[in-house]
This record gives structure tokens, C-alpha cells and sequence, in this order.
């Protein structure tokens, strides 16, 4: 069974941060700042972390 984090709102940010600080990085490049900053909307409207089940 596959196990999931949520990405919280902190993360997302330190993320977007980094690829700002280096818009050559792999991160900035490859568009994964952008997917992390919609990643705590998406889990917010899926429920939160709480509504995950890591069991």
C-alpha cells in the first residue's frame, strides 16, 4: 500500500522560494514550484490532512 504526505502550505512555500532564488534550478525548470503551490488548495479541498488515510 502506497503511503502520502500532504503538502502543507510551508512547504510549498520554501519550494517557491528556492526556484525564485534559483529560476536555473532543476525545481524552477522543471515546473515542480508551480505544482507545489497548488498542492495544499487541492489537499484543503480534498479534505485537509486530516481526511487522509495513512493506515
Amino acid at each position: 500500500m502506497e503511503r502520502s504526505t500532504p503538502m502543507a502550505r510551508e512547504a510549498a512555500d520554501r519550494i517557491s522560494a528556492a526556484a525564485e532564488r534559483d529560476p536555473e534550478s532543476p525545481t524552477a525548470v522543471s515546473g515542480f514550484d508551480e505544482r507545489a503551490e497548488d498542492a495544499p488548495e487541492r489537499n484543503e479541498s480534498d479534505g485537509g490532512p486530516d481526511a487522509v488515510d495513512n493506515c
